[in-house]
């Protein structure tokens, strides 16, 4: 097997009309991604000055919400106003709430959640539903596709951290903010725009993003090197896009509006989305009443699945239970793996060592002007025991000299002398620090890598007749997200006498996750369209991202348990986060291994249900 020619050859024999969704939902996982990197800390250390469990609970609220609207979105779009209407309508939505972000005030805060759930709601379902109308139903070319359309995804959710990310913790969350409406505001001109047009906007949109990147990191040179490959990764993307959407655009029948192009349709949407967000900024704010609503949704969304398959004939009644079980088994994946956006992203920020180049402190000898990084966490340097919040604002200030301790007249610089309990601990300076969202890009960057070895991995099996099952990929998953979070419990164990944890465990946990992420999600979306009867497809996969909103619930509790309780002294250190993230690690450990053991014994089963061998041709 030739990686090389296989790629060039599947990327030549996708349909055209593949590389503008790309890059259009490239863009929307930027812009939501840009967010997500910087929630949990804006609502920690904004002006909201949250706790844990507060922000644990509105970050799972909104990551709930967010994947429940699309059975709604899905709905209206097969019966009223279509997938191409739905996908620009719910892009403005969510460019106008990454831009109410940019606002310091509580209900702007709320309000933009409301309109981020609404817009993704429309965009969600329908884009994806798009690009499974590109393929019929027994296309060969259909989980290639939608690999290389994962890949895309991803592209935007590694972009995302390296720029809205560093920018938004390096020079203020407001910039990280506006830069994911722009990415928002970029992409939904490229799905909307003729063809022609589209390719200059990829081209254009490109080179400024690389700029941009560029330009940001110009004072870390370790921030550059680690933005280099992504963004030679967004430079391919660009340059492919470009080449292949000169063969065509979409196709004009794709995800168009079901009763013609009369308006009544979508001004009657819009006003329902007006009656609604108000009611969806609540919920995020009322999160015990978000939990019921949900529930309530849960009960009719899924309900009326299964009506409907015991209404249906034998073989579609079958493979639409297969697509509610491996919904539940998802659920479990997903409330395990987006601990990522919350309990993990706080113990990558206050237990993980993200200094590189440092140099361990002697004692007795003054060290003058030092930058300020994360190695002052928890060490106590002239008078004060070092915390994220002093950290970060001698980061950031230009007259320290009257906020921080021993500052010097530049900002975000100390002079000190080294005592023998600095040296006993460990503490190091002159490094360079690595903001702490950007390792959120660590997941997707990986998926990059191995996104397309995976999708011909899974074309050369299929060839010999050996391809797994997508219930056996979806034990696979579940078995290494496992390994993933042992990945950390075994760091969290192996600590130093600081309580700080080796890059190292984070990025070999990130590895597995993804691994295992690339075993699940692509399968899962291929597997809905392919399964699904024609008639409710899109409601089906807003059935399916509803479970991943139930998987931010979940996942909300479970980081409920690593809330750290601040020490006696009232000072928070990584000695007194340590321990609530190795119990949740340990747990996480032991019940996805178990949820693995569970699935693997039912795979049988749900195989022969899904009738492969019975799927019809596809209409013309």
């Amino acid at each position: 097997m030739n990686p090389s020619s296989d790629l060039t050859l599947e990327v030549e024999r996708q349909p055209s009309g593949l590389f503008l969704l790309f890059f259009a939902e490239m863009w929307e996982r930027f812009s939501f991604y840009g967010m997500r990197a910087l929630l949990v800390f804006y609502m920690l250390k904004g002006f909201m000055k949250t706790t844990d469990d507060r922000a644990y609970a509105i970050y799972g609220a909104y990551g709930a919400l967010v994947y429940a609207t699309p059975f709604i979105g899905g709905m209206i779009s097969d019966k009223f106003i279509g997938a191409r209407r739905a996908v620009i309508w719910g892009g403005l939505l969510m460019a106008a709430g990454h831009l109410l972000l940019t606002v310091s005030e509580e209900w702007a805060f709320f309000g933009a959640l409301g309109l981020l759930i609404c817009g993704n709601g429309f965009f969600k379902p329908n884009i994806s539903t798009m690009v499974g109308s590109l393929y019929s139903r027994t296309s060969g070319k259909r989980d290639a596709g939608f690999t290389l359309f994962y890949m895309g995804i991803n592209l935007g959710a590694a972009l995302a951290p390296l720029v809205c990310g560093y920018i938004g913790e390096t020079y203020g969350f407001h910039y990280g903010f506006g830069l994911a409406t722009i990415g928002m505001l970029v992409g939904l001109a490229t799905f909307a725009a003729p063809s022609g047009i589209a390719r200059g906007l990829i081209a254009m949109a490109v080179v400024g993003l690389i700029l941009t990147m560029t330009w940001a990191a110009r004072d870390n040179t370790t921030q550059l090197w680690l933005n280099a490959p992504i963004a030679l990764a967004l430079a391919v993307a660009g340059v492919v896009s470009f080449i292949q959407l000169g063969r065509g655009g979409l196709p004009d029948h794709i995800g168009e509006a079901p009763h013609g192009k009369g308006l009544s349709p979508m001004v009657l949407t819009v006003l329902g989305t007006l009656v609604a967000l108000p009611l969806l900024a609540l919920l995020t704010k009322q999160t015990d009443e978000a939990a019921w609503c949900l529930n309530i949704i849960g009960v009719v969304a899924f309900g009326s699945i299964i009506v409907t398959a015991l209404r249906s004939d034998r073989i579609e009644r079958d493979r639409l239970l297969v697509v509610v079980v491996l919904c539940f088994f998802s659920m479990l994946f997903w409330a395990f793996f987006e601990q990522a956006g919350s309990s993990v992203n706080n113990f990558t920020d206050r237990n993980v060592s993200r200094v590189v180049g440092s140099t361990p402190v002697t004692a007795g000898t003054t060290y003058n002007d030092v930058p300020v990084t994360q190695e002052f966490l928890g060490h106590e340097v002239n008078g004060t025991t070092w915390q994220l919040e002093d950290i970060e604002k001698a980061e950031r200030t230009r007259t320290a000299a009257a906020l921080i301790p021993g500052a010097t007249s530049e900002g975000g610089r100390i002079t000190f002398t080294a005592t023998p309990q600095h040296a006993e601990h460990g503490l190091q300076v002159m490094g360079t620090e690595i903001k702490a969202s950007v390792f959120q890009a660590a997941n997707p960057t990986f998926i990059l890598i191995f996104g397309l070895p995976f999708s011909l991995l899974w074309g050369w099996l299929g060839t010999r007749g050996r391809d797994p099952s997508a219930p056996f990929k979806f034990v696979l998953g579940l078995l290494q997200v496992s390994a993933g979070f042992g990945a950390l419990w075994m760091g969290a164990i192996n600590a130093d006498s600081h309580g700080m944890v080796a890059v190292g465990w984070l990025m070999l946990s990130y590895l597995l996750q993804t691994t295992g992420e690339l075993c699940l999600s692509p399968v899962g979306l291929s597997l809905v369209t392919r399964l699904s009867p024609v008639r409710i497809v899109s409601t089906v996969m807003g059935a399916w991202f509803l479970a991943t909103s139930f998987s931010h619930l979940l996942a909300a509790a479970i980081a409920k348990l690593s809330s750290v309780a601040e020490s006696e002294t009232g000072v928070l250190t990584p000695l007194a986060s340590l321990p609530g993230y190795t119990k949740i690690f340990m747990l996480i450990t032991i019940a996805a291994a178990l949820s693995s053991v569970l699935l693997l014994v039912l795979t049988p089963k749900l195989r022969s249900m899904m009738h492969l061998d019975a799927l019809e041709p596809a209409s013309p």
